[in-house]
């Protein structure tokens, strides 16, 4: 049995003639009352009455017709589901995220642009640090990530550059220092006050450079505490533990208990990148790469 059996068989059962039903589909007569018969012959039994008027459905074949209506139906919507998911239209796009770069800008607005372009695709989010996220892309947890990039990936991914926030210093309230400063101040005058940092294994290639660039210009931190995230790191800073040098994606989103500084004598470039696998199947991920990189091109 093959689908020309079921259109042939369902075609003739609307018109209720070989002869109407052969004009429908534009094939010969004998063509179709062949199929007819071979598709009686296979099921074992007949699905038509005829007679001088014509064909009438005998009761096992008005059964078979309502089945066969189903089954028809569930097939174009299966290839209506995948034509729509071969074209990225439909299906789900798991992505991570550094916490910060997603509260204001590009991050959000590709986000939002995306949705609104194609809003059958769900779209899972998760805020990780870009370790955690290029570990997650490796190994398929994730379809791709907003990353802070530092040094070459391996060759298995491919990035998408966007551009660089800097670091700022975040100092609590409570503290006297810099309190008639305007919105700078020099690093160095940190000198001997303790800092809340983040542990080396979080991410060495961002530690390590921002720990050079703080030496220098001359000043090696006095650690106190160490915390694996920066809204972490942050509340320790409400609370008076200590200062502490963080992402300038923070000033969209300042504490009420800390106060943010730009630093004259230093400057570590944080280059936000969208990272993913090249050899990535979902074909929904191309799709948003092209939303992203239309929002990049218009903001």
């Amino acid at each position: 049995m093959e689908l020309r059996h079921l259109r042939y068989f369902m075609a003739v059962a609307e018109y209720e003639s070989v002869r109407l039903a052969s004009e429908h589909l534009h094939i010969t007569q004998p063509a179709v009352s062949r199929q007819i018969q071979d598709l009686e012959d296979e099921l074992g039994f007949l699905l038509f009455e005829r007679s001088p008027r014509g064909l009438k459905l005998t009761l096992a074949g008005q059964s078979y017709l309502r089945d066969v209506l189903q089954a028809m139906a569930a097939l174009e919507s299966a290839a209506r589901t995948a034509k729509r998911l071969a074209a990225g239209l439909q299906g789900q796009l798991r992505l991570g995220f550094v916490e910060n770069a997603g509260w204001d800008g590009l991050v959000p607005k590709t986000f939002s642009r995306f949705q609104n372009d194609v809003p059958e695709v769900k779209i899972e989010l998760t805020a990780l640090n870009s370790p955690e996220q290029l570990q997650k892309i490796a190994d398929g947890t994730l379809d791709g990530g907003f990353i802070h990039q530092y040094g070459s990936l391996p060759d298995e991914f491919t990035t998408v550059p966007l551009f660089d926030y800097d670091v700022v210093l975040a100092i609590p309230r409570a503290w006297t220092i810099a309190q008639q400063e305007g919105e700078t101040i020099a690093l160095r005058n940190m000198a001997g006050r303790p800092f809340v940092m983040f542990p080396r294994a979080v991410y060495p290639s961002y530690y390590d450079c921002l720990i050079g660039a703080c030496e220098q210009s001359g000043l090696i931190l006095n650690v106190v505490q160490e915390e694996t995230t920066e809204a972490a790191i942050l509340s320790l800073v409400c609370s008076g533990i200590g200062a502490a040098i963080v992402n300038s994606a923070n000033l969209g989103r300042p504490p009420a208990q800390v106060r943010f500084f730009k630093l004259t004598d230093l400057s570590v470039p944080m280059p936000l990148a969208f990272a993913y696998r090249a050899d990535s199947a979902n074909p929904i991920l191309s799709r948003f790469i092209t939303t992203l990189r239309s929002t990049f091109d218009d903001a």
